[in-house]
């Protein structure tokens, strides 16, 4: 039987563990939101990445010391199964009082157990914290629709904003930092800028920001969000080569960063001021 929303730890009491335990993890199957947005799991219109980040990992070394890195945990989109946040953080807390031998041993129990949930291979990169540090904070690509003087009235999701200028063809870079969405289960906001890069018809900037806007009250997961995005702007715009990702505000300990593209870009994963 396939793990649903409701099945998941997520908006329950959940005891704090602080030993190793990879059965923690809870993944939640990718097809029934495929199919909603009519997508065939084995022809997905782009490729991409779902890269989580986590400032906060602890374990203790043999000989019982502490230590503290942070980690980059990079899904391929086509995974058959998304790994639910919640159940993410309680695993990663479950190494905080386990003993191993080196960090390299962590990587590869992490890849292996997050490899298992998602049903794909799972990279996991570990960092010093001065190693995080050296990689700076960058600003987000493109220019920004923030400043528009536009009037939004709307917040639940509503594509027929979307719309072009057939007249003209451009290639473009677009972001907003005013993405919103919540949590299906919680209902806890998530906050987030999402880049849009395209080449096509030029898209109407006012309409584009109302139909990100609408988002505010929409509930997905971030995976999910972005892959709508994705396929609103691809199938109403007629962009002809397109990526969509958002840089989400880190919540209880992880940010979650999906990519989406279909001309082959690849996430740098470059963090933004509120990550």
């Amino acid at each position: 039987m396939s793990n649903t929303v409701n099945d998941s730890p997520l908006g329950q009491h959940s005891e704090y563990i602080s030993e190793y335990d990879a059965g923690l993890l809870f993944p939640i199957p990718r097809a029934p939101k495929w199919e909603a947005l009519e997508l065939d799991s084995s022809n997905l219109p782009f490729t991409g990445t779902d890269t989580w980040n986590g400032p906060e990992l602890s374990w203790l070394n043999d000989k019982g010391k502490p230590v503290v890195m942070a980690g980059v945990f990079v899904l391929p989109s086509d995974s058959p199964h998304i790994i639910e946040s919640k159940s993410f953080k309680l695993y990663l807390n479950s190494f905080n009082q386990s003993r191993f031998s080196s960090p390299e041993t962590v990587r590869k129990t992490m890849e292996q157990d997050l490899s298992a949930a998602a049903g794909k291979a799972v990279e996991v990169i570990l960092y010093s914290l001065v190693d995080i540090q050296q990689q700076g904070i960058e600003a987000a690509a493109g220019e920004c629709l923030d400043d528009l003087d536009v009037t939004i009235d709307t917040y639940t999701l509503e594509t027929g904003f979307l719309s072009v200028d057939q007249s003209q063809v451009v290639s473009e870079t677009l972001h907003t930092h005013l993405l919103k969405s919540n949590c299906p289960v919680t209902g806890q906001p998530d906050w987030g800028t999402l880049v849009i890069d395209y080449t096509g018809p030029k898209i109407d900037r006012e309409g584009l920001l109302k139909y990100l806007c609408s988002f505010r009250q929409h509930q997905d997961f971030h995976e999910q969000c972005v892959e709508r995005i994705f396929m609103d702007v691809k199938r109403i715009c007629g962009a002809e080569t397109l990526t969509v990702y958002a840089r989400y505000v880190r919540r209880g300990g992880l940010d979650i960063n999906p990519w989406r593209s279909d001309c082959g870009a690849v996430d740098n994963n470059q963090r933004l001021a509120r990550q």
